[in-house]
Formats: C-alpha cells, structure tokens, sequence
C-alpha cells in the first residue's frame, strides 16, 4: 500500500478562481506586489517597468534572503512581510535581533488609510527582552527539549554523567509547564543520587536561574505560538548573556518543532540567520539552534514549518540550511566568496543577473525561484509599517 503524504499549503485571505489547462486544475490568485520590474541590462531606477509579483503559495518552500549592509536587505523584507500578512492567513514568527520589525503592527501617517486599516485589524505580537516596553520575551524552561537544556547548561552525558543523570531526572519530574525556581531547587535537593549537589553549583555557577528569559509561570513564547497571532516578532536584542538571546530562538524552534505533529503551517523569519545557523558552531547552545534550524530546512517543509533566511553573508550561513531554499531574494552584494557560494547552491538564478549583483542600486532585489515565474531585478516599493531600527547618523 503507498504511503499518502501531507503537504502543508499557504492558506490565502481571498477565493482562488480556479480553471484548467492542459488537463491540469490551475489556481490563479493575487500575487504580493512588492515592486516595478527594472531592466536587467540597464539596472538603474531609470528603467522602471511593470509590476512584480510573487506567489504567495510558494512560500511553503523555504527562502533565502541576503544582501551586504547598506542594501535596503531589511527594508526590503518588511514590503515582504506586509504582504503576506495583508494577502494571506500565513501565521509569521519573526526572530528580530536588531529591533526591526517591531513595529511592524504601526502604518506610517502617510500610508494608505484601507491598508492602514487591515493592518491594524491583523493579531501581532511583540515580545521583547530587557527593559524596554511592551510584552516581556519570556520562554520556559521546561518545555525545551531535553538535549537543548543540557546545552543551556553546557553538560556532557559521558564527561558530566552524574549532573546528566540528575538532568535526565529533572526532565521528568519537573514535566509540568508552571513552576518556580524554589520548586526546582527543591526537585533537585529531593532527587536520589549522586551529581545533585554539582548540579546546583553549575547552576549558580553559570547564573542560569537568574536570567530574565525564564517565565516561572508566566506567560511565555511557547504559550503565544499556540494562540496563532499573524505576527509574533520575538526581539531578545537586551538579553544579557548573549546566550540568552539565542536561548530564546531555541525554545521557540524546540516548540514548534515538538508541535509539528498539528500540521499548522507558520513561516518563521530569521534576520541576521548567520548568527543563528552559522557554518561552524562553536557553543553548546549555538550547536543545539544551529542543528534545530537544519533540521527543520531538511524535515519542517511537509509539517508546515516553513524558514525564510535573512542574513548579510550567505557563506558563513550553514550550507545544510543554505542547500535547502527553493526561493532567492538577493539585493545588492559586492563579496566574491558570498556571490560564489549563491552560484553554487541557488543554480536556478541566472549567473548573469548573479554576476551583476554587485552594481544593483539601493533598494534593488533579484528574485528567483518557485515564487516568480521567471527571475527578474526588481525595484522594491515602499513599506506601510516603520522600521523598527535605524542607521547612526554621522554628526553634522
């Protein structure tokens, strides 16, 4: 008997009209406008030409996107973003270290007032580390998976097997979603034998228990992914320690991961991706994200867990990740190494346009891939929401 196999699908905000063509049922939908076709001999904003359009279905394939400091990369990505929220029932988890897309739930004043209103209507979260205003970044400890908590704790099962003993018995004893740390200094102490008491001082050693990141009970990442907002935008850009933050990554990927069983598909966008799935891991914790992210560009496409890749320099992304996104976006990009490795994993976007990528102008965007019929330079357009963070001004 064949096996049937489910693929997730983009789930649109208006009816497809459906027709047939060469024996095939065919769906025509609205394409996300995102800009004007620039000629690809002569690209300069001079050459302004038709309307381009990506498909929204196809962004249940993983995406790649880059383009060097001071291209418009992130400008770019929020006219992306905006139409997928505007024209589809995507859900969208955004990993945003830098602050950008924080207030991607605010149209500017000069924006269209009817997209002004849609935007508004759509459910968004922000959750943010540190200090600042709104809903606290918080993720729960013991809802991460088992080998990710031994990373948080730097352990080793065979150089630290008695404190990976008392971990594994952790995990079963403190399985509830609500508890405090007194409650897990007190498992601990209760636990039977050896390797309790080192845990405890890695614990205090490492600080652990004291980063800001726990929920103790709280409401926690793991609890707004499962109440499906649009747009949840995670910024752990005030964590402290810098583990923290990737920490934080890793309890949300751990969750959808473990979750994926429920099919809901969900396109999570990771801004500044190298720092999150670098080549070459060098901590517990990076190692821990950047096997989790693999993992997902390799195995998430059929659960619905769909990744979108932002960074500055494709070759220090790992190339397990890299190898598996079916869509390029690429802005302007003057690294020989960086252009070199494109060629090699994207084989679907013309060397030529490729090769030019070095001269495109400010705001400038290469698609190629299953979401565009054909690849094309395109003119970005301009973003409905503000941007989060902004370029230091040189003092004048």
């Amino acid at each position: 008997m064949r096996s049937l196999q489910f693929h997730a699908e983009v789930v649109l905000a208006e009816p497809i009209h459906t027709g047939s063509a060469r024996g095939l049922e065919l769906s025509t939908v609205s394409g996300l406008g995102v800009g004007v076709r620039v000629d690809p001999v002569l690209p300069s904003s001079d050459t302004l030409g038709t309307g381009v359009e990506l498909d929204p279905r196809r962004f249940n394939r993983h995406t790649f996107w880059c383009g060097q400091s001071g291209s418009g990369k992130t400008y770019a990505l929020g006219v992306v973003l905006e139409q997928l929220l505007l024209e589809t029932e995507l859900p969208i988890l955004v990993l945003d270290p830098n602050s950008d897309f924080v207030k991607i739930d605010r149209a500017r004043p000069e924006a269209d007032p009817a997209k002004t209103a849609a935007l508004a209507a759509i459910p968004q979260r922000v959750l943010r580390s540190g200090d600042g205003p709104g809903d606290k970044l918080r993720a729960r400890y013991a809802q991460m998976d088992v080998r990710s908590r031994a990373a948080v704790l730097r352990l080793d099962p065979l150089r630290d097997a008695d404190e990976y003993n008392v971990h594994l018995k952790l995990a079963a004893d403190v399985s509830t979603p609500r508890y405090d740390v007194e409650e897990l200094r007190s498992t601990i102490g209760s636990l039977d034998g050896p390797g309790g008491r080192e845990f405890l001082l890695r614990l205090e050693n490492l600080g652990v228990l004291e980063w800001d990141l726990w929920a103790w009970g709280a409401e926690c990442v793991e609890d707004v992914i499962d109440q499906r907002p649009r747009a949840t935008v995670m910024d752990p850009g005030g964590a402290r320690p810098a583990d923290e933050s990737k920490v934080a990554a890793l309890a949300a990927l751990d969750h959808l991961w473990n979750t994926r069983e429920s099919r809901r598909p969900i396109l999570i966008v990771i801004d500044e991706a190298h720092n999150l799935c670098p080549a070459n891991p060098l901590t517990p914790v990076e190692v821990a994200l950047t096997d989790r992210i693999v993992q997902i560009a390799a195995e998430g496409r059929k659960f619905g867990l769909w990744l979108l890749l932002s960074t500055q320099r494709p070759s220090k992304i790992h190339t397990n990740a890299l190898s598996q996104c079916d869509n390029l976006g690429l802005m302007r990009m003057s690294s020989p190494r960086d252009l070199a490795e494109l060629a090699e994993y994207f084989g679907y976007a013309p060397i030529e346009l490729l090769q030019r990528a070095s001269s495109y102008a400010l705001g400038q965007a290469l698609f190629a891939g299953g979401f565009i019929d054909e690849a094309v330079i395109a003119q970005m357009g301009t973003r409905l929401t503000a941007e989060g963070g902004s370029d230091v001004k040189v003092p004048l």
